[in-house]
């Protein structure tokens, strides 16, 4: 391989990082127009473990803006140990990724209904080079662990949120 094949298999992971990050950071800010425009029209998801599965981007939009859109559900994704993997063209990859998130769930007017979620998971993805960058064309991803717990008003002091 020449070293410009190197940098350019390089600069492709790195782009493929970015659209990784943007997709998190507009997940958790709840920006669903910009959320979708990182999609495929043809994505495909299988989100907790297959539990999810849709076709198309306006499915994948509609599952996730239906289930974390509510302003007392407050998410964090984060993922690391990226392996991303690139076909000989540079034109599609695989990317797996570790995930630990944490899901803050308020929505109901009973305290004693809020609940967190804290899990860890390994997204399993498939990129596609398109005319105005890389996209995602498949998403999802198999948990390692989930746990729900309580969130007790008598033992949470104090929460915000930039939602409420």
């Amino acid at each position: 391989m020449t070293t410009e094949q190197s940098l350019a298999r390089l600069l492709a992971i790195e782009d493929i990082k970015q659209l990784k990050y943007a997709y998190l950071r507009h997940l958790d800010l709840k920006e669903w127009d910009e959320v979708a425009q990182l999609f495929t029209p043809t994505v495909t998801s299988t989100y907790s473990d297959g539990k999810h599965s849709y076709d198309g981007r306006a499915a994948v939009m509609t599952f996730l803006s239906s289930a974390l859109s509510h302003k007392r559900v407050v998410t964090k994704h984060q993922v690391h140990h990226p392996e991303i993997t690139l076909n000989e063209t540079l034109t599609e990859a695989r990317g797996v990724w570790y995930l630990t998130d944490d899901v803050i769930n308020t929505v109901s007017r009973d305290p004693a209904k809020h609940f967190s979620i804290a899990g860890s998971a390994f997204y399993d993805e498939r990129y596609v080079k398109t005319d105005t960058g890389w996209k995602i064309d498949h998403i999802g991803y198999q948990r390692v662990y989930e746990e729900t717990t309580s969130r007790n008003p008598d033992i949470v002091f104090e929460y915000k949120s930039r939602f409420l």
